[in-house]
């Protein structure tokens, strides 16, 4: 699309109406990716900033940061812990703690000032703080307590302690790790408000262990605590196609939890677990990640979780061995009950089933409330669609699983009532994926509020706003965003139902969505924890993390386990993260590697391919090279990045061979096609950049007729769909790229919608799961697209970044909002009256290249603006922080 204007204004906006230098101003401090985290097991930990300021151009030249042992000497402006000194750099991100050595439980008050490019300081930050957590077993001062060593388990443990606050308490903090998943209780209220924790591992490799405030918890006297265990991860009871049942980890539900009173003279009491706590078997019937959960209230004993509670009865805890993993903080957020929503239809398809529909596919569980007689026995089966006599249909969500162990249910919960008044209950250690919930054994009938859906995932902060003119584009946006939660459970999941599987191909095709929408970083950390945990010493990566062991056979290869590549290059993109890229380098080299014993004459044919095609498929070989060149290009910036120079030319020299044989093989200069032609072999040829510059051009032109013949319709799938879209935009054609998006009919994303998708799904034909991520990367290419949000790699952490809209189709306008690493991102354009309207705003300490829809170089005038140019027809221009406003008639020309 070419777009021309006769007449262009620039408007100056605030910033040239000030005279005064407002300055810079420091906030939004995190620590380890974290506001003021407790419980940080780095010693070493990083440091992160952001700047505002309402002054155009503004930059930091220099920092400083002092760390202090108390808030008083901080006020003092004393440094106990660290003073860095005046430190000349413009880095805002990931300043590693370079002061005195941490000790366990130490917390860090600290804070920051910069100096602009003037020299002129700026105030000081308000203060913000870490702490750490325990470092080493023997500081735990507890052993690991269970019930039995019988793997099969039921009902499910309690375990209770009491105990006697002495004095004025200063702080306290309970370290737990109760495996699979945990709740901790003190003096009858539950800790915190976490949902299933410790987030899921491999067990044997790796064990978290989470850190709660409790200090406004405990009183002087007697207090109780007490914990509830469910198997989670760690004693799956499900037999199902990836073998979690037989996990080389697998053992009874286990308990390691340290509660450290620190008084205000100055002593410190420890309440560990031993064998002095007392256990015995709780209401928790039946409990397993897939099947869901059995509670009787009539087992319930009441006050077990308070001080006074006879426990006679009870038995004392057994000493039981440690997992084998090492015992790791949990530094990312927890899982979090995030919205509830209310039921927005009942009907009931035979006499006494009743189901309820929530209008929107969710991952979480529902909250009943119910009266009744004693052992009334209320089942509530998930699914996220309805089968043809009303009920609801498991049959698709439930194919991969054998056997659900006794209990004989799959995401089903069932309470039986204790009788005793109005009761409300919801499951506390599984979660499910539905739209539905079907309710069987209600005593009487139920009413709107006898259930409720709760959305849980983990929690990690939004950071990303899109909108467009284009209401279907909206709700397919509105969809990812849920489809994105809804798999984000502790790891990166496919589908919150079926598998609940950390699949790696789903989790890098939509990173970059997730980065533009949320702030996932330290769950991505976490994860890629996960992932070197599971690779073998030949550098193998299995399809799904964690793993039992299943999985190194089948559902890997180059598309899926470049998981492992692309999200530390993410990392490092988005956020500026050279730390992940330093952690894992051993690992990824090892890849990369492992991936040249695999290739004859540099082509790689191994794993998955182009995963869930409309119609035409790709064959792997030729995905599996190109990732294979990506990975050897990723090894070779990390190599660069560290300062291995000579590992660096050492895989660029092989990033080339392997770019030479993927065109030997796979281009037939005759046609200009790749391949078989597909939309997917083309797109991946480009996108990848291994397409030579002579036959650049007709190979774009191949793939834009290649979508032509369908009709301007998708024919792709997983791989395809992300190097489509992106190629298309990254080779001038986005406006090719919004047919294919803005399709109304199949196969396409706004076709979902059509048929009452509020979820993205599995296949383009909705016959498989109904809530999948995979499809996602469609709402970071709105970002960076329809709103012209573009990261540069040259730049990471959007210290410098890319403003490049494009006004296609039948768009009107679009506008996004992104709290980058950097501070807030604005891009916001519309069509009134024949003008281009456009608002951006860059954020303090970076700079923007800004390309505008029309070839009058007038455009680009104005404080903060620089290097005004014509590039393909359009303007561009540099500038500098702050808020700028453009405008211009439009006249556009026909598209492609």
């Amino acid at each position: 699309m070419k777009i021309n204007s006769c007449a262009v204004v620039v408007l100056l906006g605030m910033a040239t109406a000030m005279s005064a230098r407002a300055g810079l101003k420091v906030g939004q401090m995190l620590c380890e990716y974290q506001e003021n985290p407790i419980g940080v097991d780095v010693t070493r930990p990083e440091l992160t900033w952001k700047l505002t300021s309402n002054q155009r151009a503004m930059r930091q030249n220099a920092y400083q940061i002092l760390v202090a042992s108390t808030r008083e000497k901080l006020a003092d402006d004393c440094g106990d812990l660290w003073d860095s000194g005046k430190v000349n750099s413009d880095a805002t991100a990931h300043i590693a703690y370079a002061g005195k050595p941490l000790v366990a439980r130490q917390l860090c008050f600290w804070k920051v000032r910069v100096w602009d490019q003037a020299g002129a300081p700026s105030k000081w930050s308000a203060v913000a703080t870490w702490e750490l957590g325990l470092l080493d077993l023997a500081q735990w001062g507890a052993k690991w307590i269970g019930q039995t060593t019988n793997v099969a388990l039921e009902p499910l443990p309690l375990f209770r302690r009491e105990f006697t606050v002495t004095g004025k308490v200063r702080a306290a903090r309970l370290y737990l790790a109760g495996l699979g998943y945990h709740e901790a209780r003190l003096n009858g209220e539950k800790v915190g408000d976490h949902h299933l924790d410790p987030a899921y591992t491999r067990y044997d490799k790796r064990v978290l262990y989470v850190t709660h405030d409790v200090t406004a918890q405990l009183h002087k006297g007697v207090n109780a605590l007490g914990v509830m265990l469910g198997h989670g991860w760690f004693n799956v009871q499900t037999k199902a196609a990836w073998n979690f049942d037989e996990a080389p980890w697998r053992a009874t539900p286990r308990l390691l939890a340290s509660l450290q009173i620190d008084y205000a003279d100055g002593h410190t009491e420890i309440i560990g677990t031993d064998e002095k706590w007392k256990c015995a078997s709780g209401p928790v019937q039946f409990n397993t990640i897939y099947g869901g959960e059995l509670y009787d209230a009539r087992k319930e004993q009441a006050g077990w979780d308070a001080a006074g509670f006879a426990d006679r009865a009870w038995e004392a805890a057994k000493l039981v061995a440690a997992p084998q993993g090492k015992l790791v903080a949990q530094a990312l957020p927890p899982i979090r009950a995030d919205q509830v929503l209310k039921v927005v239809k009942i009907t009931e398809p035979k006499p006494g089933v009743f189901v309820f529909d929530f209008g929107q596919n969710m991952a979480g569980y529902a909250e009943l409330k119910v009266r009744g007689p004693a052992g009334t026995a209320v089942k509530l089966k998930y699914a996220e669609r309805l089968a043809a006599d009303g009920g609801v249909d498991q049959k698709i969500i439930a194919e991969h699983v054998i056997r659900f162990g006794s209990n004989q249910v799959f995401q089903t919960d069932t309470y039986v009532l204790k009788g005793q008044g109005k009761e409300t209950w919801h499951s506390r250690f599984a979660y499910y994926g539905f739209q539905y919930v079907e309710v069987t054994g209600f005593p009487g009938k139920p009413t709107r509020d006898s259930l409720r859906a709760v959305f849980a995932h983990t929690a990690v902060p939004v950071a990303g706003r899109f909108e467009c003119s284009n209401e279907l584009l909206n709700k397919i946006w509105e969809a990812g965003r849920w489809s994105y939660l809804s798999n984000l459970q502790g790891i990166p999941t496919d589908c919150p139902h079926r598998e609940k599987n950390g699949w790696t191909g789903d989790a890098h095709l939509a990173a970059e969505q997730a980065m533009f929408n949320y702030f996932p970083p330290a769950v991505y950390v976490k994860w890629l924890n996960d992932l070197g945990d599971e690779q073998q010493p030949d550098g193998r990566l299995p399809g799904i993390v964690p793993t039992a062991g299943w999985g190194y056979k089948w559902g890997n290869g180059p598309a899926w386990d470049n998981a492992f590549m692309l999200i530390p290059y993410y990392q490092y993109v988005y956020y500026g993260d050279t730390a992940v890229l330093r952690q894992h380098y051993t690992g990824m080299k090892r890849y990369v590697d492992y991936l040249a014993t695999r290739a004859t004459n540099g082509i790689v044919n191994i794993g998955l391919n182009d995963w869930a095609p409309w119609k035409t498929k790709t064959g792997a070989a030729i995905t599996d090279t190109a990732y294979f060149y990506v990975d050897a290009r990723i090894v070779a910036l990390a190599a660069q990045l560290l300062g291995k120079q000579d590992e660096a030319a050492q895989y660029n020299a092989l990033a080339e061979s392997i770019r030479t044989a993927f065109n030997a093989r796979f281009y037939r200069a005759d046609t200009g096609l790749y391949d078989n032609g597909s939309q997917t072999a083309l797109s991946c040829a480009l996108y990848q950049g291994l397409v030579p510059p002579e036959h650049h051009a007709r190979v774009l032109g191949n793939l834009v007729a290649a979508v032509e013949k369908t009709g301007g319709h998708i024919d792709a799938g997983i791989l395809g769909a992300k190097y489509l879209l992106n190629a298309l935009l990254e080779n001038g054609c986005a406006d090719v790229a919004y047919r294919i998006v803005a399709q109304k009919d199949q196969p396409g994303w706004v076709w979902w919608i059509s048929q009452g998708a509020t979820t993205l799904w599995e296949e383009w034909n909705g016959d498989a799961s109904r809530n999948h991520i995979m499809f996602g990367d469609v709402s970071a290419w709105f970002y960076k697209a329809l709103a012209g949000i573009v990261p540069d790699p040259q730049a990471p952490g959007f210290r410098h970044f890319f403003i490049k809209p494009n006004v296609v189709g039948d768009l009107t306008s679009a506008r996004a909002d992104y709290d980058s690493i950097s501070g807030r991102i604005v891009s916001d354009w519309k069509l009134r009256d024949g003008e281009f309207r456009l608002h951006v705003m860059i954020p303090a300490n970076t700079s923007a290249t800004i390309t505008l829809p029309t070839s009058d170089l007038a455009a680009a005038k104005g404080a903060g603006i620089s290097k005004a140019r014509l590039e393909n027809g359009r303007v561009v221009c540099e500038a500098g922080s702050g808020a700028y406003d453009f405008r211009c008639p439009l006249r556009m020309s026909s598209m492609h």
